[in-house]
């Protein structure tokens, strides 16, 4: 079974509103077993979303539709959809009643355009959506269907996921199981040099190689009729993947190093504090974004200058005045002075040059020192990073997290 995308709106074609709905559905549609080869975007233009909804039915089973059910004249996806598929749209008076009940709750009233929002062809699908006056439906014709969603995420998400999807679900009458490796430490080259022979022979479960800024992720993905057929095809690959990687793996559910370090402190009953330089607040970020890191995260200082890194943290005057602010001593000295002062278990520091600028030959642009401190020991890694400013602040976090989850994770 083929599934479409056609996301409807001109403010999606200039650039004006992010389109989050196509990456939103085409994540959910994956695990249907239903799929997808192509998405539109179309601006408001009832000729060429005409040409795009026959375009789409040419070859797609089920089509599906994110934007242009409002009230206004240039919302047009509706009766464009319903007049390609030869339907013919009347009120229905029960939607009707609910969209005048929606706006009587805030003390407004709903305005005659509203009600075009109330038709559809009959027999329709209506998908309900209490977030908003547009309801939904599945328009079905000839074999194919058209499923018709709203364009704001905060309705278009729940009716996909509590209408929509189970729909599809009965539709494919399978699914794909799959689980997301996450790696650091190497490559997508590397990594799938590696597993270049497990790559080329996979049937089902396959793996597809995915590069992100600084890592790696493998999806492992199985055809199945159950969750439980899933896992069972899915784990073995697992497992052989993890004797050629080993602990470069971090994580098998897809979880990102911040979330995998805040499950570990969280289970350890430990505390930690960070000390940060050049990436400037956001090593604290990636912990203060996840609910509950206040059990563990104490304190974040962003000491950019030297005043700041010796009266806050304690680093010495010797040592600024010596090796200077990116050393290992300094980082050294940063992770250490916090950790007894802020009395955590562990504490994390950053020092270095994230550029365009301030680089010498010794110290080149992307040099970034990474520290680690407990009771029992302190690590400080040089690194050489490449990129722009905000690439290599953005992996000097993830190299500094990645040093603490070996401290802290056991698998």
């Amino acid at each position: 079974m083929i599934a479409e995308l056609i996301c409807v709106g001109t403010e999606l074609l200039m650039g004006q509103v992010t389109n989050t709905n196509a990456k939103y559905i085409a994540e959910q549609l994956a695990p249907t077993g239903i799929d997808m080869y192509h998405q539109i975007v179309v601006g408001d233009n009832p000729q060429r979303l005409t040409e795009a909804v026959k375009t789409a039915f040419s070859r797609a089973d089920i089509v599906i539709f994110s934007g242009g059910l409002g009230p206004t004249d240039d919302d047009l996806t509706k009766e464009t959809v319903a007049e390609t598929l030869g339907l013919k749209l009347e009120l229905y008076p029960e939607e009707w009643d609910r969209i005048t009940a929606y706006f009587a709750k805030t003390g407004r009233t709903a305005a005659p355009n509203n009600q075009k929002q109330a038709m559809f062809p009959r027999p329709s699908i209506i998908l309900p959506n209490p977030n908003g006056t547009a309801p939904g439906c599945i328009m079905e014709q000839n074999g194919k269907a058209a499923i018709l969603l709203p364009g704001p995420p905060r309705e278009l998400i729940p009716m996909f996921r509590d209408h929509a999807l189970p729909y599809l679900l009965q539709k494919s009458g399978h699914k794909l199981y799959s689980r997301e490796l996450r790696i650091f430490g190497k490559g997508e080259s590397d990594v799938t040099y590696l597993l270049d022979d497990l790559i080329k022979a996979q049937t089902n479960p396959t793996i597809a190689p995915y590069a992100k800024t600084g890592e790696v992720t493998l999806r492992i993905t199985a055809q199945c009729q159950t969750e439980a057929e899933g896992e069972a095809l899915v784990l073995p690959m697992i497992r052989t993947i993890r004797e050629r990687l080993g602990d470069l793996i971090y994580s098998d559910c897809g979880e990102p190093l911040p979330v995998v370090c805040h499950k570990a402190l969280l289970a350890r009953g430990e505390t930690l504090a960070g000390a940060e330089s050049c990436t400037g607040g956001l090593l604290s970020s990636a912990f203060v974004d996840l609910s509950g890191s206040s059990a563990y995260f104490i304190e974040g200082a962003v000491t950019y200058a030297n005043d700041a890194k010796m009266r806050r943290l304690g680093v010495s005057k010797e040592t600024l005045d010596t090796v200077g602010p990116v050393s290992e001593e300094c980082a050294r000295e940063m992770a250490e002075g916090l950790r007894k002062r802020a009395g955590t278990t562990y504490a994390l520091a950053t020092t270095g040059i994230a550029g365009p600028d301030g680089g010498t030959p010794d110290t080149p642009v992307g040099t970034v020192y990474v520290s680690y401190a407990s009771e029992a020991e302190t690590i400080v890694k040089r690194l050489q990073l490449n990129g722009d400013r905000t690439k290599i602040r953005q992996i000097a976090v993830l190299h500094i997290l990645d040093l603490l989850r070996r401290k802290v994770c056991t698998y």
